[in-house]
């Protein structure tokens, strides 16, 4: 189990993590939770009607992660290349940006949050460290958080395709960039057992 998630009996999934990889995932989540924000109105509502008809914003956030996690509903390849039906596509992207933007996000938060809820009720055991059991709904919301914070480093990485992750292997050990890539590496590893736990 160590360094890999393995099924539990039940469904969900374990994984054994030492004070160190823990404190890496939850400083991560921590992050992603301070960049994502809080709620509509700066806080989260009582009022689950106000939240259910709150817009959020038109344009797309000038945080190049930001624009990552919270991407655009057209364009991108295949767009078409004239200018009419580009500004048509706008139009479209804009207006489901402001109605769905705020319920990614408020998804986002939530994932994050379980991640370090968990993290947070660990026990420790023997030298050190823990073994993180999470349960079906648990395991997925792990799966998404994940999948956020690889996102997040791969674009503070320029990683693009896959020659870029190639290249992040061969990076010399002085360069400032490393701990960045040694943690995206290791959280695509564990993403990845994670999956494979959860369609076995």
């Amino acid at each position: 189990m160590p360094g890999h998630f393995e099924p539990i009996p039940g469904g969900g999934a374990a994984v054994a993590l030492d004070d160190v990889e823990i404190s890496i995932i939850r400083s991560l989540a921590v992050q992603l939770l301070e960049l994502i924000g809080p709620g509509p109105g700066g806080e989260e509502s009582d009022d689950p009607l106000a939240e259910l008809f709150a817009e959020g914003p038109s344009e797309p956030p000038a945080d190049a992660v930001l624009r990552r996690l919270l991407p655009d509903a057209y364009g991108g390849p295949g767009a078409p290349d004239d200018l009419a039906s580009q500004a048509e596509l706008g139009a479209y992207s804009s207006e489901f940006r402001r109605f769905t933007e705020n319920d990614l996000r408020a998804g986002k938060r939530t994932d994050a949050l379980a991640v370090i809820r968990s993290l947070d009720a660990l026990s420790p055991v023997g030298d050190g460290g823990a073994v993180l059991k999470l349960s079906q709904d648990e395991s997925v919301q792990w799966m998404r958080a994940l999948n956020d914070l690889r996102l997040a480093i791969g674009t503070r990485l320029d990683i693009v395709d896959e020659e870029d992750t190639d290249l992040l292997y061969r990076l010399p050990d002085e360069d400032p960039r490393k701990p960045m890539v040694m943690a995206y590496l290791w959280l695509g590893g564990l993403q990845e057992t994670l999956v494979e736990t959860l369609m076995a």
